[in-house]
């Protein structure tokens, strides 16, 4: 840094002619007062001290200040930044020359200008700087970090090109790092690149297969396409799996805007599938690479274990046993606490004699239904609310809360039980309530989205099966619903205080779910259409509740996760049980999870032990990836694996095809005081930063008129002058 100093004074011509009148006025003073005093050595010493007082006031009145200009001794610098994220893959770049010619890609079109041979008329001049942001490929566009950087970094930095398309997604308002930019005199010039508006295109926005299917049941499969183009057309969407199989679909695409559909799949093997949806590109498009989707699938067999405990065997019970016994992918045990009998059971091959003794026999079941059934003599107890408390919490079972006219289940409120259930009771009435006419049912706005109330394909067509279904003449005394439960029913025409009256409730409760119906004439839904809505209910809501229980499990390990269908950067909140050999629960185990993205990167958690008794291992993780993760589940006490899969849904925030951004660029220009550049024409590029104007010297002014040390010596000199005088006797 070159340094150069100076000694200024801010005169006026009216400042100057009036010192020089002052110091000749002073001066005659002075030589009068000397040649009065007979040339007395010490009154002209005294005289001398009143003139440099003089002499120096007048100076100050010129305000004299000491300025260094501070020059840099290194050439200044230019930055080039471009984007090299993957929206820049797009291609909607037309060229000028040739308006015919098919379109380029955004990096393609600005690759001349980040060459150095481009910016080599430059290098005599400043030192030119290009740099590629993000700096992973896969990476998404952050404007400001860049930015800053230099904004922090490059002290000679005279101007900055930006080559981009302004799509941001990642990082600070890139507006933050202009302000810093603008407080150093430092523009930027930008170039955008790309078409801000959307070309016609079709695109395949998303793929929503389920997790896993049932072999011989049809798998529905939504999608979403997107379109760009000015009219609506047919088309025909084709499905192929790994194994071979086409399945195709004819639908009409909704001109601009989203058309949601769907498409049935059906097998009858077992095994990990890969289900792959295109669409074929339509004439008018012009991005025809974004028309297809992939995803994964599980087929199994399914064999759902039950267990329905009632008392008294009413119309619900019987109709509900009916239907889960006739269902093959359910295996049921049913357990009867009749008055009448002598002994609990019943009289057919799927009853059991007695509840479940130990967490070994009943944590083998996925679903457990109670009835009208209670905490007190010949029923349940104390130990065995526990524990079902324990297989909801840990082990991801299901717990279906049917409660009756006796009104048995509020004394589950003094029992740990209660935590669980979606609703509040009201004591005051056990027996519940009934009319003679029959009450309906009011899907709620949850309800109308859910799967468990999906008794017909499309949502006006179910809205019309609840609103015709037979009645029901009995309710549970149910005050409201409970904070975080998830109403899907309500009593069309009963509210109180709270609101109206939840009949059909649900609830995540630990790793397991938890569902109340409220009243007992769903069989009733047989009327006139035998079993189509009435054994379909039943279905969905067992394969609901054991859904998560049987993600992935093996011999003495079950690994299971929520939300089941995670979105991308969503926390993932993974659980798992873990059994010796014995069948006994390992307590603080050495349980590890690794996780393995799309990309091959892998991540191993460590799982921590929430609850002993039950093998409960918990942890959580944050997938940053879309596509299929494999995870591999292990315990170091058992040596047990347990290897499982789960696909992430979502796409990365930086997509190809989205329409570019030029006015976050040109906002960058305006605030920092640059200028938008035509991509076209090069030349304007050059020329822009070649004009930028020389730095001005960084300035540092000592303003002496005013300095203390100044003030000092014009008060010392007023001093020793006054005290002269009187050692002279002058005064």
């Amino acid at each position: 840094m070159n340094r150069i100093q100076m000694l200024t004074l801010l005169w006026t011509p009216w400042s100057i002619a009036f010192s020089v009148i002052v110091l000749l006025v002073a001066a005659a003073l002075c030589w009068a007062a000397w040649r009065r005093s007979g040339w007395n050595r010490k009154v002209g010493g005294l005289e001398l001290v009143r003139l440099s007082a003089v002499g120096l006031g007048v100076w100050m009145l010129n305000q004299p200040e000491w300025v260094q200009e501070y020059r840099p001794d290194q050439r200044p610098s230019i930055a080039v930044l471009w984007d090299a994220s993957p929206s820049m893959q797009t291609r909607d770049v037309v060229a000028a020359e040739s308006v015919g010619s098919p379109l380029r890609g955004r990096g393609e079109a600005i690759a001349s200008l980040t060459q150095p041979v481009f910016w080599q008329s430059l290098s005599e001049q400043m030192d030119v700087r290009l740099e590629a942001f993000p700096a992973s490929s896969e990476a998404m566009t952050d404007l400001y970090t860049p930015l800053s950087q230099l904004a922090d970094q490059d002290a000679n930095l005279r101007g900055v090109v930006l080559l981009s398309d302004g799509d941001w997604n990642e990082g600070s308002p890139p507006v933050q790092a202009a302000s810093r930019l603008r407080l150093r005199g430092v523009p930027v010039f930008v170039v955008p690149v790309g078409s801000p508006v959307q070309l016609p295109d079709v695109e395949l926005l998303s793929l929503d297969a389920p997790t896993f299917g049932v072999v011989g049941k049809a798998v529905r499969i939504p999608f979403t396409l997107q379109s760009s183009l000015p009219r609506d057309f047919d088309t025909t969407v084709t499905l192929q799996t790994s194994s071979g199989e086409t399945v195709t679909k004819e639908i009409r695409v909704a001109p601009m805007g989203r058309t949601n559909q769907f498409i049935e799949w059906q097998t009858e093997t077992t095994g990990d599938y890969t289900v792959t949806l295109s669409v074929p590109p339509h004439p008018e498009e012009t991005l025809p690479n974004n028309n297809q989707l992939t995803a994964p699938i599980a087929i199994r067999q399914e064999q759902l274990r039950v267990l329905l405990v009632e008392s008294v065997p009413r119309w619900e019970y019987r109709y509900l046993r009916n239907a889960l016994s006739r269902d093959p992918g359910v295996q049921l045990s049913c357990l009867l606490f009749h008055p009448g009998l002598s002994k609990a059971g019943g009289g057919s091959s799927d009853y059991i004699k007695e509840f479940p003794s130990g967490l070994d026999e009943l944590g083998q079941y996925d679903v457990i239904f109670l009835g009208d059934v209670g905490i007190e003599q010949g029923q349940l107890t104390v130990e065995q609310c526990r524990l079902l408390k324990g297989v909801v919490e840990h082990q991801a079972s299901g717990l279906v809360f049917m409660p009756g006219l006796q009104g048995r289940q509020l004394s589950f409120l003094d029992s740990e039980l209660d935590e669980l259930l979606p609703v509040v009771l009201d004591p005051a009435q056990p027996g519940g309530w009934g009319s003679r006419t029959p009450s309906q049912f009011a899907l709620t706005e949850t309800g109308r989205r859910s799967l468990l109330t999906r008794l017909a394909d499309a949502q006006e067509e179910n809205l019309e099966v609840w609103d015709g279904l037979p009645g029901f003449q009995w309710y549970a005394p149910v005050l409201r619903a409970r904070a975080g439960s998830e109403v899907l029913c309500v009593h069309k025409d009963v509210a109180n205080q709270y609101g109206r009256l939840p009949l059909l409730a649900t609830r995540t409760f630990g790793a397991g779910k938890v569902l109340f119906m409220g009243t007992d004439g769903a069989w009733r839904w047989r009327k006139g259409v035998e079993d189509r809505y009435h054994y379909r209910f039943w279905g969905q809501v067992v394969r609901w509740m054991a859904y998560a229980r049987n993600m992935a499990k093996g011999e003495t390990m079950r690994l299971y996760y929520a939300p089941d269908q995670p979105q991308l950067r969503q926390s993932i909140a993974l659980r798992a049980t873990v059994m010796d050999q014995s069948g006994e629960p390992v307590q603080d185990g050495d349980v590890t999870a690794r996780i393995v993205a799309p990309s091959g990167r892998g991540q191993l958690i460590r799982l921590a032990s929430t609850g002993q008794q039950w093998g409960a291992y918990t942890g959580t993780h944050i997938a940053d990836e879309p596509g299929e993760h494999r995870v591999t589940l292990s315990c170091a006490q058992t040596n047990a694996t347990l290897e499982a899969t789960f696909f992430v849904h979502g796409e990365l925030a930086e997509r190809i095809g989205r329409p570019a951004r030029p006015e976050v660029l040109e906002e960058l220009a305006r605030v920092t005081g640059g200028r938008v550049l035509d991509l076209n024409d090069v030349d304007q590029v050059v020329s822009a930063v070649t004009a930028l104007p020389e730095p001005p010297p960084a300035v540092r002014r000592v303003q002496l008129w005013s300095h203390p040390v100044l003030v000092a010596a014009l008060t010392s000199l007023l001093g020793i002058f006054w005290v002269g005088r009187k050692l002279v006797g002058l005064i």
